[in-house]
């Protein structure tokens, strides 16, 4: 069985195109997986509901469960991608889930 294949990708989004929608508390829909990445700089990721924060650097991929609200806060300069999956990818381990 093949890896699953994103259907969707972002533009890749710098600290001043960054979206407020992606700023603010957001989730994706039923049955829809993120994977967020991180292509420079760094960014905190924080889960909505526990407040949990993580921050990623370069080359972190972070997986997002559906409808899981969560936003990304800027902490300087960086550059980011987000990659839509229909399936759950697997992206190694280490990974948090959120």
């Amino acid at each position: 069985m093949s890896a699953p294949k994103p259907y969707s990708s972002t533009p890749v989004f710098d600290e001043t195109s960054l979206p407020k929608a992606l700023q603010a508390a957001h989730s994706t829909k039923a049955g829809a997986w993120g994977v967020l990445e991180i292509l420079s700089g760094s960014l905190n990721y924080v889960i909505e509901e526990s407040q949990d924060t993580r921050l990623m650097t370069v080359g972190d991929r972070q997986l997002i469960e559906p409808e899981i609200l969560h936003h990304v806060a800027l902490i300087g300069p960086m550059q980011m991608q987000v990659h839509f999956y229909r399936e759950k990818p697997d992206i190694g381990s280490g990974i948090s889930k959120g």
